[in-house]
Order: structure tokens, then sequence, then C-alpha cells
């Protein structure tokens, strides 16, 4: 990726950056993602975020795994909202990243530590 292609910021002042909450039961993880969680984002046919992406990088790995991607289709009525719920099994610890993709301001990215 080109540097600057992916943007990042804190989510309780830029409506763009994925939020990502997690919750974990044993070797079950349970992740919500949403955009605009502090600041809600436009949902309209001119401005909308059209996905979300989950990664999770296993501590000691060399790559990112794809957990899952979420595509928002509908931007009228009915509308749909810019939040995901992603379940996967692992004992490990790593990181997860999120990207979300608003269609008029690019790329953006967080990421949390998996305990």
């Amino acid at each position: 990726m080109i540097s600057g292609t992916i943007r990042s910021g804190d989510w309780k002042g830029e409506k763009h950056v994925p939020v990502i909450e997690y919750e974990k039961e044993g070797d079950l993880v349970k992740v919500e993602v949403q955009v605009g969680k502090e600041i809600p984002h436009p949902n309209t046919p001119e401005h909308h975020i059209a996905w979300i992406e989950l990664y999770f990088h296993p501590e000691g790995e060399n790559f990112p795994i794809l957990v899952g991607r979420v595509a928002f289709t509908n931007h009228g009525d009915p509308l749909t909202e810019p939040r995901a719920v992603f379940f996967f099994r692992t004992a490990k610890k790593g990181k997860l990243y999120a990207l979300s993709y608003c269609n008029i301001h690019g790329l953006w990215e967080n990421e949390v530590t998996l305990e």
C-alpha cells in the first residue's frame, strides 16, 4: 500500500475510524466493529460506509488472517448500519485490525490487542 492510503485516528473524534470491541469466552471470540459509534457517520447514497473487514494477526505469526468482510449494500430505505459482529475461535493472543471504506473519504483502520 502507498503510505498515507489508509487513514487512522481516534474514533471518539473521527467518525470514519472503526471501533473494535471484543469479548472472549474460552477460545470463542466475539468481535463487534462499528463505524460512527461516537459521531454518527452519514448513511446516504451520496456518502456512506461501503464495507468493513476484520483481520486477526496471531502473536508470532507472519501475516494477519481475514476473519470476515461485511458489505453494506443499501443506503436508501431501509438503511444499512455500518456495524458488524464476527465470531471466531483461537487460543492465541494477537492483534485485531479493522478496515472500513467510506465512498468519499477512503480507507480507515483501527487496531486493538486481543489478550
